[in-house]
This record gives C-alpha cells, sequence and structure tokens, in this order.
C-alpha cells in the first residue's frame, strides 16, 4: 500500500502562486509515475499533471502547460506541483494520485492510478 498525502493549498489572488506538496509512504519503491488531478465543484475530476518517479519525464494538461511545474524529489518521497499565474478557473481540490504500473491507461485517465491522498483546496480569487 502507499499513502499519500497533500498539503500546501489555500486562498491566493489571481495571478499568484502557490506550491502543493505530495508526501508518499508505504511501499514507495513500488511507484512508477505519481499524478495531480484536481475537480471543482460540480465537475469530474482532471488530470492536470505527472512525473515518473524514477525518470523524471514530465506530462501536463493543456490548461495548465507553462503555468505548473511538477516534480519530485526521490530521498524525500515526495512530489511538488509549483503552480504560478494562478487564475479563477484553478480552483479547485487538487489530489495526488499514484501508479503503480499495473494497468495500460494513458497517465492522464484517472483509472492509472491507485493510490489517492485527501486533496488540498485551492482557490483563486478575482
Amino acid at each position: 500500500q502507499v499513502q499519500l498525502v497533500e498539503s500546501g493549498g489555500g486562498l491566493v489572488q489571481a495571478g499568484g502562486s502557490l506550491r502543493l506538496s505530495c508526501a508518499a509512504s508505504g511501499r514507495t519503491f513500488s511507484v512508477y509515475r505519481m499524478g495531480w488531478f484536481r475537480q471543482a465543484p460540480g465537475k469530474e475530476r482532471e488530470f492536470v499533471a505527472a512525473i515518473r518517479w524514477s525518470g523524471g519525464n514530465t506530462y501536463y494538461a493543456d490548461s495548465v502547460k507553462g503555468r505548473f511545474t511538477i516534480s519530485r524529489d526521490n530521498a524525500k518521497n515526495t512530489v511538488y506541483l509549483q503552480m504560478n499565474s494562478l487564475k479563477p478557473e484553478d480552483t479547485a481540490v487538487y489530489y495526488c494520485a499514484a501508479d503503480l504500473g499495473f494497468n495500460g491507461y494513458a497517465y492522464g485517465s484517472r483509472s492509472q492510478y491507485d493510490y489517492w491522498g485527501q486533496g488540498t483546496q485551492v482557490t483563486v480569487s478575482s
């Protein structure tokens, strides 16, 4: 099992920045890819960014490309999401997810990920 705990959410004005953290514990040696998803009120959970745990390859949703940066610190078993130039439409609960590599879905598919954190609220005001 892999446990994920997100932190770093909060309230920020449009144009501001936040950095989210996701601390992983448990069988972290089994993790192939880590992802960030978000869910706004009344909407489905959507893909934001992903990173391969070993190689560091990154992937982004078009809506955040150029504004958000995903990174990881393997020694700390932590993945980060640096969010710059935030917009009100970025307001959502942000979830960290772990992909153990057993499934054959794309990195942006919710079905590819095996474990999820509890989420952290990000609110961007106009």
